[in-house]
């Protein structure tokens, strides 16, 4: 099972075999140790066998087809009800030392590499030879396969749920006396399948299933992209043990978290966004149809804060002298994926003065808002939904923190703590009910590899949206806050269709930003319309200088959302080194959609689009569900040859650009912000042609003040010339004060400078490399 892959070029494996049993819920209980960079505990996995995606089938192409049918048929929920927030704590006997955690835990009885395996051990069988049947067809016994990597499992053990106090009452079966196997199962799968109305007392019961004692070691292997466990005599995954606890500990170089200092220099580790997701924090499902919730109990020095993926504002409880412990938990089931964790000395910023609109909302729905409430059951599998809590779909802006290092305390409430409310109001203007119930956002340290990144309730935003003026920030906190609906809320069950995440953030971002500076509807077409031109810029310079097999929005094609009978597949280029930095589907994506939107007519189009995302919600879809929807409700007349084949044939499955984006870029007229843009850059060019000494009878050119999008194509276009003088450079610099801009324009800037070796410059470059790496990667 050991999937030998080249890693600078090749797909990344999920090998959870989630096609037979599925985790529903993951309790974390966690030590951070900054001396030894390692994260160390336990984690106790709650299963529940089969999965809802996945027909029984003998053939992948009918287990496509059969996914494809099912897609939308989801277990209809009772009433939700919207969760009031908490925080429980559990106590700890564990020590501390210093910087380091307050317990060490179970004793690491593996060897030098830190690597247990108790398989070969217990049963004599070689780790070569564990291709036991993964299903229950065979009568070799069931394997558990978790996605996993650069971890060490110390021990994997069964939980006997039974020895917990009142856990009688969900053994049903007046027949299971005697502590048994069957009877811990029944026990389990009665609590994962508990009504949404009882998810404080589900999470109570979990919380105590996790600290119950073991009843028996299970057998495992690990292996470079997994890890595998067996119990003996066990042929079936309804018969496998429902809960497990799995003690491990990561490895310093492991690839899901980034061990690393904070801008004020103080320690700090925090999950970066890799390729791999959580696989080498936890022992997970990673395939996205493993949906689940979690709660985590996580310790640390008392000097730090832990922000989490969490429903609730976690407090800091002192377990003795110098150790604090944090609880988080969410009852939102989402791929683990999505789980995130940052453990830094953070401050919390507010406001020096209280802004009017600077507190979480509730108010009633004007007329002109009434489309936003549809009445009805979600389609989702059960959970406590926002939806359906009548004062949440009201809500325009959720509760918030801001929390970044001390040293960014001036920037964050001049630039970001001021943009947080309008942009959350804007968004629930457009969408409705915000998913999530609270947001945190974390400034994170200057080596975060993007500008943004968001997870449930905490969105990550780097330091370089912090410069210039707000609109950088401005733009990338509406693409974060996006993501809320689109990639968290509806996420793509196909990984590789990452524009139904992007794409979706990419166009929203525009329509979030101009609603939140109230732009008047002419202003804000214009500002849309210039920032299409620059993107159609970036997406003909990606197509040239990119591979063609990774310009396409679904590589996979007809077997899009299929796996094998285990669950297991591969993320095309989910390796490749080059991913990290295109940006073809965040910008095919958001041509496609704007290209819709323009079809249907803005009213029209965002109505859907609030109708889609009620239907959708805590759902996971593909391409055809979108596009489908979408077709059935426009009128047709306005339809005009677009069928859901037409858009795959012409933007999903073909490199390239697409034909009708070639069509509509080539018969566009520039808008009014464009055209300035060139009447500035032939200012421009006419100054660099000037000889130093002018005559007299020359007049001196007088510039318009530009927006930062202007500066960017400006910027842009003159980095096409091939001669630049110096003092042309010193009055552009000048001119517009460009190292006092936003990230985005200095980096245009930098590439001006080093381009024409423009030396007077060349502290702007040492700083932007020092504190902006991130932007070259987003650009």
């Amino acid at each position: 099972m050991d999937v030998k892959l080249d890693p600078s070029r090749d797909d990344l494996p999920l090998l959870a075999n989630t096609g037979h049993i599925l985790v529903k819920h993951y309790v974390l209980d966690l030590d951070v140790d900054f001396k030894s960079q390692i994260i160390e505990g336990s984690i106790v996995l709650f299963f529940e066998p089969g999965n809802r995606f996945k027909k029984q089938s003998s053939s992948i192409e009918e287990t496509c087809q059969s996914e494809s049918n099912e897609a939308c048929k989801f277990r209809m929920p009772e009433p939700c009800h919207n969760p009031v927030t908490h925080t429980s704590t559990f106590s700890s006997k564990m020590g501390y030392d210093g910087f380091s955690v307050c317990g060490k835990g179970v004793k690491d009885t593996s060897g030098k590499d830190g690597n247990h395996d108790n398989w070969e051990q217990a049963s004599g069988i070689s780790s070569s030879k564990y291709c036991c049947d993964t299903g229950n067809h065979g009568s070799e016994d069931f394997l558990l396969v978790l996605d996993c990597c650069d971890l060490s499992v110390l021990k994997v053990e069964e939980v006997d749920v039974a020895a917990v106090p009142g856990i009688e009452k969900f053994a049903r079966s007046p027949t299971l006396t005697v502590v048994s196997e069957e009877l811990r199962n029944q026990i389990i799968r009665e609590l994962v399948t508990l009504p949404a109305d009882r998810w404080r007392e589900q999470l109570d019961y979990y919380a105590r299933c996790s600290q119950a004692p073991g009843c028996g070691e299970l057998l495992f292997d690990t292996d470079t992209w997994s890890l595998q466990i067996r119990k003996t005599g066990t042929q079936a995954a309804t018969d496998f043990p429902h809960a497990i606890r799995i003690r491990y500990r990561t490895k310093p170089q492991g690839r899901s978290v980034t061990w690393t200092s904070d801008q004020s220099g103080r320690p700090c580790v925090y999950t970066m966004g890799s390729p791999i997701n959580n696989r080498a924090l936890f022992p997970c499902q990673e395939p996205p149809v493993a949906m689940s919730t979690w709660q985590a109990t996580v310790r640390a020095a008392a000097s730090f804060v832990v922000l989490m993926s969490g429903e609730n504002s976690a407090k800091p409880t002192q377990l003795h002298e110098g150790c604090s412990s944090w609880h988080y938990y969410v009852t939102m089931p989402m791929p683990a994926s999505t789980f995130t964790i940052a453990v830094g000395s953070w401050a919390e910023m507010k406001p020096e003065t209280c802004l009017s609109n600077d507190l979480a909302t509730e108010r009633s729905l004007s007329s002109s808002e009434a489309d936003f409430r549809y009445v009805g059951v979600c389609g989702h599998m059960e959970y406590p939904c926002r939806f359906q809590n009548a004062s949440a779909t009201t809500q325009e802006i959720i509760p918030h923190r801001v929390f970044a290092p001390v040293c960014l305390k001036g920037a964050c409430q001049e630039t970001l703590l001021r943009l947080i409310p309008p942009c959350l109001s804007a968004a629930h203007s457009v969408l409705g009910t915000h998913p999530f119930s609270r947001l945190d956002v974390l400034i994170v340290p200057a080596n975060f590899p993007s500008l943004g990144m968001a997870s449930p309730h905490i969105i990550f935003l780097s330091q370089s949206t912090l410069t210039g003026m707000s609109h950088l920030c401005g733009t990338r906190l509406c693409h974060e806050i996006a993501h809320a609906w689109f990639g968290l809320a509806i996420g793509a069950r196909d990984w590789t269709e990452e524009w139904l995440s992007e794409g979706f953030a990419t166009h929203l971002e525009d329509v979030f930003w101009a609603r939140a500076q109230q732009l008047a509807p002419r202003e804000a077409q214009e500002q849309q319309e210039l920032r299409a031109c620059l993107r159609w810029r970036r997406l003909q310079d990606e197509v040239r200088n990119s591979p063609e097999e990774m310009q396409v929005l679904r590589p996979n094609k007809e077997e899009t959302g299929c796996v094998s009978d285990s669950g297991s597949s591969v993320i095309k280029h989910g390796l490749n080194p080059e991913k990290a930095f295109m940006q073809v589907h965040y910008l095919k994506g958001y041509f496609l959609l704007r290209f819709l939107a323009k079809r249907l007519g803005d009213d029209t189009y965002f109505s859907f689009l609030r109708k889609f995302v009620h239907t959708f919600h805590g759902q996971l879809i593909l391409s055809q569900d979108f596009l489908q929807m979408l077709l059935e409700n426009i009128p047709e007349e306005k339809r005009l040859e677009l069928s859901v084949e037409n858009i795959f044939r012409d933007w999903l499955e073909s490199s390239g650009i697409p034909q009708p984006l070639q069509r509509e870029r080539g018969a566009a007229a520039a808008c009014g912000l464009a055209r300035r843009v060139s009447a500035e850059v032939a200012k421009w060019i006419r100054v660099n042609r000037r000889p130093r000494k002018r005559k007299r009878r020359e007049t001196e050119e007088v510039f318009e003040k530009l927006l930062p999008d202007q500066l960017v194509w400006l910027l842009e276009c003159l980095l096409e010339q091939k001669t630049l003088k110096p003092r042309t450079l010193q009055s552009l610099e000048r001119t517009y004060h460009l190292p006092e801009q936003d990230a985005e324009v200095r980096h245009r800037w930098c590439e001006l400078v080093v381009k024409h070796r423009y030396t007077k410059a060349y502290k702007d470059v040492e700083r932007f490399l020092q504190e902006d790496q991130n932007v070259i990667r987003h650009n």
